[in-house]
C-alpha cells in the first residue's frame, strides 16, 4: 500500500459472507436427512431441528453485539490512502478460507441424520439465518451512524476470520456512498 494506506474490508460483508453457504448447506442436508428414518424417527428429528434452528439463529444473531457496537462507536475515519476491498473479493476470500469447514459441517449434518433426521441441517440453516440477522443489525447501525464500518484485511487473518475477533483492535469508517456494498453488506442497487 502506498503511503501507509491499509487494505480494508467491510465488517457487514464479512459477517454476511457465510450466511448463504451455511443456509444452502443446511437446507440440502435437512432435505436429504428427511429421507432417512433415523433412530429417533422423522417427527422427533424435524421438531428437534426446528428448535435448534430457532436457538442457533438467535445465538448467532446476538453473539458479540456489545463488541461490534463498541467497535462501531470508536471507529476512526479511513484515510485517503486506504484501499477499500470490493464486496465480491471479500466474499470470495471468506468462502475460500472456510470451504473445508463448510464441507465438514455439511457432512456432519448429513451424518447426524442417521440419528435424528433433518436436525443437523436445520441447525446449519439456523446459523446462516443468524448471520443474515446480524448483518442486517449492522446495516441498521451503519445507517443510524451514517458511516460504513471497515476492518483491516490483515487483522482478519489468512482465513478471513471474525471481524470482531481478538486481532481486531479498531475499525475505520467511511461515508455511506463508499464501496460497492449497501449498509448491511448486501449488493448496492
Amino acid at each position: 500500500m502506498a503511503r501507509g494506506g491499509q487494505g480494508l474490508a467491510r465488517v457487514a460483508v464479512v459477517v454476511r459472507a457465510g450466511a448463504a453457504p451455511l443456509w444452502w448447506c443446511g437446507v440440502f442436508a435437512a432435505g436429504i436427512g428427511v429421507l432417512v428414518p433415523g433412530l429417533t424417527g422423522r417427527r422427533i428429528g424435524v421438531m428437534a431441528g426446528a428448535a435448534l434452528f430457532i436457538v442457533a439463529a438467535a445465538v448467532v444473531a446476538y453473539r458479540r453485539r456489545k463488541r461490534y457496537a463498541a467497535l462501531v462507536r470508536s471507529a476512526a475515519r479511513a484515510g485517503k490512502h486506504d484501499v477499500l476491498q470490493d464486496r465480491a473479493v471479500t466474499v470470495r476470500n471468506w468462502r475460500r478460507g472456510h470451504r473445508w469447514w463448510l464441507l465438514l459441517a455439511f457432512v456432519a449434518a448429513l451424518g447426524s441424520s442417521f440419528v435424528m433426521p433433518a436436525a443437523g441441517g436445520m441447525l446449519l440453516a439456523g446459523v446462516g439465518v443468524g448471520l443474515w440477522l446480524k448483518a442486517d443489525w449492522l446495516g441498521r447501525r451503519e445507517r443510524a451512524e451514517q458511516a460504513l464500518i471497515w476492518v483491516r484485511v490483515d487483522w482478519l487473518g489468512r482465513r478471513a476470520g471474525a471481524p470482531a475477533g481478538k486481532p481486531v483492535k479498531a475499525c475505520r469508517a467511511t461515508g455511506v456512498a463508499a464501496g460497492d456494498a449497501a449498509p448491511g453488506g448486501a449488493r448496492r442497487r
